[in-house]
């Protein structure tokens, strides 16, 4: 949509909906179902459908008034594999030279508008230098997640040797594009009882999959459901910024699922599937028919099983209500965490600016430790004390103590009493998939639900993504593994769409994950189970490090604290295909004290 230099044959017209960034995430839809189109009753119970309503298009010829055409620099200023940002007027474009040839394409990343001049240019695409995301340079298209949009594409000319750019005003403000999708042709009028698709959890892979079937034209009916009160949300953010509200975490505005057909029910649980008569049956006895199925139900936080679990103000982080009333009751007052993952830190952290007191509790001897190892675990702990974070190490939670029914003492076994009128716990998590026990489809011992890398179940028509599968990982010898990551059920949700398509897509993503904590970013890449060293460059003092996590001879995953792009480097690297010898690394350090790292996109060692 960014170009203007010639008015395309109308056979090929495709209108785009983007909405103004301003009215992104503004609304969240009542759990009243009030404005729903229809509401369907079934035992007492409301279950919202939210059907097509048209968005106002943009004009599809945008008039040269609306265009902004710039001389941004000479031909000569860049070297094949270079980037820069440009200024337009209007807006800033990146400028990308590969292969001789010159693209312009949006210059932040839709998903957190990082800076992706910053980021990694390889094989005809840009890679995000914070979460991953990848950026196809002669589209603009998302290639590989997290985030939902892509980047607007600009018309690039050359004359005289300088190079010109092209672009709508409105794009250039926008800085992102969502892909042109096929609108629902079969409304559910008159045939309520059956779907199309249905589609079980609405997080990253239930979202990414709806989106995926109406990009490549699928224009029947699909069904989202949801145990939540809101549309689909940036859950990863819930344990970052305990304050946010369900509007701005939503994923997509309410208009945007009417105007595309994707039906949302919210709290509905479903109780049972039949996958013989490709049935499903709700808590409130609803029933739905589908032809085909994607399971994403994600996990359910697992919880204390200690004397006193029932007391009031012990939470697990679940929804946006979890979230605001842990920072109302913590505000002045005494706050403990249970478990020092990724979840029970991220809540510490925030916690310090608003809670009198922040402790946490935990079993292994330093956070993050089977994650991140001894040293890198140690450093962080170290920061969490510079910000007056106690640490109970080596022990559990054997009480929790009331007073009027309300929390008041943390009893550890160690025998330490801690003063708490909070409590989040964040000891891990389980598969979400107890309704599936009699169902025929396969789960392993530990509750996971085990898929090709085609994410088909043991069922024909029935697909499953997110936290609640084990796949098998490409680039790790097709292990299986489970890899509860944001990004990855991106991923999972459309190859499901895809294969639901019968495009015999595979799973190939390399993992990619990040926390954020006291306004510090840890970036992670690569799956690091079983690692048996860690090469550390940098300093981890200073937080400023890169650690190479490796297995024998290959390295395996990667973390990083101020150093970036090296995280979305070695990213890109594995998915290449190309392995990272651990004497690779080695040597490097060896012969360079310079943190230059122009060695890993060399080929091969």
């Amino acid at each position: 949509m960014g170009g203007c230099f010639s008015k395309p044959k109308p056979v090929e017209l495709k209108i785009e909906v983007v909405l103004p960034e301003k009215e992104r995430g503004k609304e969240e839809l009542s759990a009243s179902g009030k404005g729903s189109p229809r509401a369907y009753q079934g035992n007492g119970t409301a279950r919202h459908f939210h059907t097509e309503e048209r968005l106002p298009a943009p004009h599809p010829y945008p008039g040269t008034q609306d265009c902004v055409e710039a001389a941004v620099c000479h031909v000569k200023d860049l070297e094949n594999g270079q980037m820069r940002e440009v200024e337009l007027g209007w807006g800033k474009v990146l400028l990308v030279k590969e292969n001789g040839e010159f693209h312009a394409l949006g210059h932040k990343c839709p998903h957190y508008g990082a800076p992706l001049v910053k980021g990694v240019l390889s094989r005809g695409r840009v890679r995000c230098p914070w979460h991953g995301a990848c950026f196809n340079i002669s589209t603009g298209d998302l290639e590989d997640f997290p985030g939902l949009d892509s980047l607007h594409k600009f018309q690039v000319k050359i004359e005289k040797e300088k190079v010109y750019v092209w672009a709508s005003k409105q794009a250039l403000q926008l800085q992102r594009r969502t892909k042109v999708m096929a609108k629902c042709i079969s409304p559910s009028a008159g045939h309520s009882g059956s779907t199309n698709v249905l589609i079980v959890g609405a997080g990253a892979a239930g979202l990414v999959c709806a989106e995926t079937l109406r990009q490549e034209g699928f224009s029947d009916r699909i069904v989202l459901c949801t145990l939540d009160r809101h549309l689909p949300y940036d859950r990863p953010k819930l344990s970052k910024s305990l304050d946010a509200q369900p509007e701005q975490l939503a994923l997509r505005p309410k208009e945007f699922f009417r105007a595309y057909g994707i039906e949302v029910l919210t709290e509905a649980q479903v109780v049972t599937v039949d996958v013989r008569n490709k049935k499903v049956v709700f808590k409130d006895g609803f029933k739905l028919e589908y032809n085909k199925l994607l399971l994403a139900p994600g996990s359910s936080p697992k919880t204390l099983s200690c004397k006193g679990k029932e007391v009031e103000n012990v939470f697990t982080i679940r929804t946006p209500e979890d979230a605001n009333r842990v920072v109302r009751l913590a505000r002045g007052r005494n706050a403990v965490v249970v478990g020092a993952g990724f979840l029970g830190m991220e809540v510490a952290a925030y916690l310090t600016e608003k809670a009198h007191s922040v402790s946490v509790v935990e079993l292994e001897e330093t956070p993050f430790r089977r994650f991140l190892g001894e040293r890198v675990g140690r450093a962080l702990m170290k920061m969490f004390e510079n910000n007056r974070v106690k640490f109970y190490m080596q022990t559990e939670v054997s009480e929790l103590r009331a007073q009027e029914g309300k929390l008041k003492e943390v009893v550890l076994k160690s025998s330490k009493v801690v003063r708490a009128d909070v409590c989040v716990v964040g000891i891990g998590a389980v598969p979400a998939t107890g309704f599936l026990r009699q169902s025929g489809i396969s789960l392993d011992s530990r509750g996971f639900i085990p898929v090709n890398k085609m994410m088909q179940t043991n069922i024909p028509g029935v697909f499953a993504a997110g936290d609640a599968v084990t796949f098998p990982l490409a680039w790790r010898n097709n292990r299986k593994v489970n890899i509860p990551h944001w990004q990855m059920a991106h991923a999972q949700g459309r190859v499901a769409a895809q294969n639901m398509l019968a495009q015999e897509a595979e799973i190939s993503t390399v993992p990619y994950l990040w926390t954020a904590m006291f306004g510090k970013s840890l970036r992670y890449a690569g799956y690091g189970e079983g690692f048996d060293d860690v090469i550390i460059q940098g300093d981890l003092e200073e937080l400023k490090f890169v650690a190479f996590y490796t297995k024998g001879d290959e390295v395996i995953a990667v973390a990083s604290m101020n150093y970036d792009p090296i995280v979305s480097k070695v990213a890109e690297v594995l998915a290449s295909g190309r392995a990272i010898r651990k004497r690779e690394v080695e040597l490097f350090l060896l012969h360079s004290k310079t943190g230059d790292m122009s060695w890993l996109t060399g080929k091969g060692s």
